[in-house]
């Protein structure tokens, strides 16, 4: 490997490492040679985060701007031309060596592009459009480098696990979500339960969440539950190598949720996590589990009302 390649895989794996904890543990349980490739797919969707929700001192058309050359200059790099920047080469290595699917990065810099203008989600199915390209193609793009007995059988629990990851995010963040200005809670939700976007904005300010607010999260805890039974059956189809690190990810995105029911929903009052003595427990228990086992559901099993 040439230097710049491997120092474009080392920037990746230092965003890795610094802004997404939970699951850089998971990934140090992959074989090492998959980790760099890990690292590279996180890096990539982590630094176009960055440009749209880092750089809010900027206008829109400006923010825009800055991701619109960003992405040209990654699709420039997969019509074989030289790119100039830190972490881009170890993403167009990854995407060759495995062949993935390129539509999946279009996808996914669509969904960035909206979070430039979109402040909130009228319907849970417009949420899942947006989610289709900022969560469940990631799913799919992991695939190939984590490996499966049955690619086919094991791509739509791969795109349910983005859905449940990317969820349990929202519902965790719903207080830094409201300080860039969004909602991830449908506003058909919000209204279920009788809840305005003052009433959110309120409660961040005093840090403390109301009764009818409560209601809300728990209902939106059961419909991300949802999407972890409907991964669940595609962890023990990965390769065997590969399933420690994705039992450990599934436990811990899950363990967020149950964190956040045993703090009664509140959503305010502190961030939900996952204490890292428990963090260890669950990526020593997965390295001990016989590939094949089936995964448990995080928390209760309860159906979405």
């Amino acid at each position: 490997m040439d230097i710049d390649l491997a120092a474009a895989y080392g920037r990746c794996r230092e965003l890795h490492k610094q802004h997404g904890r939970t699951y850089y543990l998971a990934t140090r349980l992959l074989p090492a040679w998959k980790r760099r490739h890990v690292h590279a797919l996180y890096g990539f969707t982590r630094y176009a985060d960055e440009i749209v929700d880092r750089t809010e001192d900027l206008p829109p058309a400006a923010r825009a701007a800055r991701l619109d050359q960003w992405a040209s200059r990654f699709l420039a790099g997969l019509h074989g031309e030289p790119v100039d920047d830190p972490l881009l080469p170890a993403v167009l290595h990854t995407i060759a060596v495995f062949d993935l699917d390129r539509a999946d990065f279009a996808s996914f810099l669509r969904s960035m592009a909206m979070d430039l203008t979109v402040t909130s989600y009228r319907t849970y199915d417009d949420l899942l459009d947006y989610m289709e390209g900022s969560a469940a193609v990631i799913g799919t793009m992991m695939l190939p480098i984590l490996g499966s007995s049955d690619p086919a059988a094991a791509r739509e629990p791969a795109r349910q696990l983005g859905f449940a990851f990317q969820l349990t995010n929202f519902i965790r963040d719903v207080a830094e979500d409201l300080d860039r200005g969004r909602t991830y809670l449908p506003d058909e939700d919000l209204a279920k339960f009788g809840v305005t976007r003052e009433d959110l904005l309120a409660a961040r300010d005093a840090g403390r969440t109301t009764p009818a607010i409560r209601e809300l999260i728990e209902y939106e805890v059961t419909r991300a539950q949802a999407h972890y039974l409907a991964a669940a059956p595609g962890i023990p189809l990965l390769s065997p190598a590969s399933q420690a690190c994705m039992r450990t990810a599934y436990a811990l995105y899950g363990g967020i949720l149950d964190e956040v029911a045993g703090q009664d929903y509140d959503v305010f009052a502190r961030r939900a996590l996952v204490p890292r003595r428990k963090r260890l427990a669950v990526a020593a228990r997965a390295l001990l589990t016989p590939a094949g086992t089936p995964v448990a559901l995080p928390g209760p099993a309860r159906p979405v009302r």
